[in-house]
This record gives structure tokens, C-alpha cells and sequence, in this order.
């Protein structure tokens, strides 16, 4: 079983969560393909922002491709916060699988989301419940992160993560890195994907 990582990401806060959610997916016995949004953004305006040099940590992850999701048992998303939604770089991809949802081929896959915002109140909660239509409309299973990952209640110290996704906390000036809650947090998301998936194929 297979399961699809999909993320977007500018300074590598998502990419660092991507790659805890794939231990996650591992660790539930099933094959993790890491895969990035094609890029909208001229390399000018990424300099510009400071998003050039960081890319080059995963500049050999594959684009998406249509079939990566075909392929695929189930889906995580994973996006940077832009207004209280995903980015234009994940919607874009998405807005392209009219095909797929036109035959039906997503229907009865595992889907979740993850995200990260400049702050505690900058939209994560918003972002990953706006996403849930997206699976819906294609007939898969969205799942949370549960209150079992209960790391989330803490109020001893600033983390992401609700009972919609996994999620983590750049800062203003994006120089704050993923804790290990967070991490901790889309390790389990991947994990408890994967167990769901496998579940729904009848092997567990």
C-alpha cells in the first residue's frame, strides 16, 4: 500500500513536517512517495522573499503527477497558511483533477492535512477545514489528528496541531523550526493514516 505526501514548501517548515509524516506512514507498514506542487512562482519574486536557498534541501523530490494520486491508497496534504487557506501552489495541482473526479478514481481513499502558519492564530484550523471539501468532493475519507495524540492539549508551551491536522508555527519571520510536538504530532498523523488505510483494505 502507498501512501501520497504531497506538500508545498518556501523555508522548510512543510517540509520538515512532510518528512515526519512519512516516518509516520512507514511505521503503519506502508510505502510513503514524497512528492512536491509544481512551482508558480517566478525564481525573481522566490529570491526575492528568500525562498531560493532553502528549496535546494528538496530540490529532488519529484513534482506531483496525476497518477501519483491514482496510485495512491491515501493522500496528505501538506500546505503553508495563505490567508486562512492553503497556498496557490497546492490548489492549482488540485484544481487539475477534474478527470479523476469525474471517474471517480480518488473515491474511497484516506485523506489528511497538514500546515503552518506565521502564528498561533494565523489560520491553521481555517486552512485544513477549508481543504476537507476538496476530499470530500472526491469521495475519500478525511481523517484528523485525535486527541489520542494528546500532545496537542499542552498549554506548557506554544505547538501546533488540533483534531483537523497536524500543524506547526513559523514565526514572523519564518526563523521558528518545527518542535518536537509538531513533529511528533505529523508523525502521528502519517501513522494513523496509514492504519485507517489499511483498515479500509481489509488487512488489518
Amino acid at each position: 500500500m502507498k501512501a501520497l505526501i504531497l506538500f508545498y514548501s518556501v523555508y522548510g517548515h512543510i517540509f520538515e513536517m512532510a518528512k515526519a509524516v512519512e516516518e509516520g506512514v512507514h511505521d503503519a507498514g506502508l510505502t510513503a512517495v514524497l512528492r512536491k506542487a509544481p512551482e508558480t512562482l517566478p525564481d525573481k519574486v522566490l529570491e526575492a522573499i528568500g525562498g531560493l536557498e532553502p528549496r535546494k534541501r528538496w530540490a529532488d523530490v519529484p513534482d506531483v503527477t496525476i497518477e501519483d494520486l491514482i496510485d495512491a491508497d491515501a493522500i496528505i496534504i501538506g500546505s503553508p497558511t495563505r490567508f486562512g487557506g492553503m497556498c496557490g501552489q497546492i490548489r492549482s495541482f488540485l484544481d487539475s483533477t477534474g478527470g479523476l473526479f469525474a471517474k471517480g478514481s480518488l473515491i474511497g481513499k484516506v485523506g489528511a492535512f497538514f500546515t503552518s502558519s506565521n502564528t498561533q492564530h494565523g489560520g491553521q484550523e481555517s486552512t485544513i477545514l477549508t481543504s476537507i471539501p476538496y476530499f470530500l468532493h472526491h469521495g475519500m475519507v478525511f481523517t484528523g489528528l485525535p486527541y489520542s495524540f494528546d500532545a496537542q492539549t499542552t498549554v506548557e508551551e506554544i505547538a501546533g496541531g488540533s483534531p483537523y491536522g497536524a500543524s506547526t508555527i513559523a514565526g514572523g519571520d519564518g526563523s521558528r523550526r518545527p518542535t518536537r510536538i509538531d513533529l511528533d504530532g505529523a508523525r502521528f498523523l502519517g501513522q494513523h493514516v496509514g492504519k485507517i488505510a489499511t483498515k479500509l483494505r481489509g488487512d488489518a
